[in-house]
């Protein structure tokens, strides 16, 4: 394998989306999906005036 000097690191370009990006991404849409669905409940039950 070939070490790579200063100049030629320097010229590397990554990728613009990551994979790390995009677990975190669907993540806080699930943890959002989560607290709405709660909350609709949570709403349902006050209106219904059901409480466990």
């Amino acid at each position: 394998m070939k070490e790579l000097n200063n100049n030629e690191l320097n010229m590397i370009i990554g990728g613009s989306i990551s994979g790390t990006l995009i677990s975190s991404i669907v993540r806080g849409a699930e943890t959002l999906f989560e607290l709405g669905r709660s909350l609709g409940s949570a709403i349902r039950r006050f209106v219904s005036k059901q409480f466990c």
